[in-house]
This record gives structure tokens, C-alpha cells and sequence, in this order.
């Protein structure tokens, strides 16, 4: 099974900058999209931005619109979250996301009923 790991979380006050990265463990072919997303304690998690390959249409949500920019990498690096002007609403656990598309419709490498893992986490202080 192909994994993903994410880095680039850390500690730091509102305003500062983070810039987190998706790896995975081996190469992945035909990705079609690539997307990050959040989680708190005690909620779902929840999709930040996405970026789509054939297009590289991206797509933000509302509250990281202007201060998040979403890229894709190449090889085994899936891309990068850039986050600006962090917000102490921006804490979290991130993870990231791969879609393939097979010989069949797209299909997400991992999917909600999975394990994902530690993702990387965000603390923004005030």
C-alpha cells in the first residue's frame, strides 16, 4: 500500500508562515488531483484546498482563501501547502490526499474509513 506522509507543522504565533510537504513512500502514477486537509479533536476531518492535475484548477476554502496556495510536486513529492498569515482558527492536524485515476473513475488513495495517520500538526498561538 502506498503511504503519505506530510511534514512542515510546527508551533508559531498568528501571523507566521508554514509551508507543509506530502511524500509518498512510492511512486504514484496518473495522480489527479492532490488535496490537504484539517482536523481537530472531536471533528471530521475537513478539506482545505485542492489542487486538480489535468487542469491545475485549485480550490480553497473560504477561510484560507488569499493566504493558503496549494502546489503539486513531481515524482514521489505530492506537493506543498503554503501557509501565510496563519490563524490561531488555522490549528490542526494536516494531512494530505492523492487521486488516481485508473482504468476506472478517480479514486482517492485513501479514503475516510482509513488510518491516516499523525498528519503533521499546526499549533498557531495568538
Amino acid at each position: 500500500q502506498v503511504q503519505l506522509v506530510e511534514s512542515g507543522g510546527g508551533s508559531v504565533r498568528a501571523g507566521g508562515s508554514l509551508r507543509l510537504s506530502c511524500v509518498a513512500s512510492e511512486m504514484i502514477f496518473n495522480v489527479n488531483a492532490v488535496a490537504w486537509y484539517r482536523q481537530v479533536p472531536g471533528k471530521e476531518r475537513e478539506i482545505v484546498a485542492s489542487i486538480v492535475s489535468t487542469n491545475d484548477i485549485t480550490n480553497y476554502q473560504d477561510s484560507v482563501k488569499g493566504r493558503f496556495t496549494i502546489s503539486r510536486g513531481t515524482g514521489m513529492d505530492m506537493g506543498y501547502l503554503q501557509m501565510n498569515d496563519l490563524r490561531p482558527d488555522d490549528t490542526g492536524a494536516y494531512y494530505c490526499n492523492v487521486r488516481v485515476r485508473e482504468s476506472g473513475t478517480p479514486r482517492w488513495i485513501r479514503l475516510s474509513t482509513d488510518d491516516w495517520g499523525q498528519g503533521t500538526q499546526v499549533t498557531v498561538s495568538s
